[in-house]
């Protein structure tokens, strides 16, 4: 797991988005337990609590499951319901995008040839 200190992001979120993308891709799987939080504490040098903050935000998802001193596990995906919480979170996204791009002046135009822009700069990407 890669984690930044200079991305601005909180290093709880970091830890919770891979650890989303590595199950909504299929890389753990249902009823498989995560690292424990001690453990990736330990790994990544960094707090328990910043590590447990990460672990909560899955469970609050319903992406995982805590069990009393067994840790956290992988529940059942809704691939649906994943999916329309996913385009909710895109929605709120772009709409922060859209406010910022009004308080820059960016025209329609100017931010639709963005977003190509972007979209186009992470085809290559992948």
């Amino acid at each position: 797991m890669k984690i930044s200190q200079t991305s601005g992001v909180p290093i709880y979120q970091q830890i919770a988005d891979s650890f989303r993308e590595q199950i909504l891709a299929g890389k753990y799987k249902e009823g498989e337990y995560l690292q424990s939080i001690r453990s990736l504490a330990k790994e990544l040098s960094i707090s328990v609590i910043t590590t447990m903050k990460a672990y909560e935000i899955l469970e609050k998802e319903g992406l995982v499951t805590a069990v009393q001193g067994k840790g956290f596990y992988v529940n059942a995906m809704d691939t649906e319901l994943l999916q329309e919480q996913h385009r909710r979170k895109v929605e709120e996204s772009l709409l922060e995008a859209i406010a910022a791009a009004r308080v820059a002046g960016m025209s329609n135009k100017e931010l639709q040839e963005t977003l190509s822009a972007l979209i186009q700069v992470g085809e290559l990407e992948d």
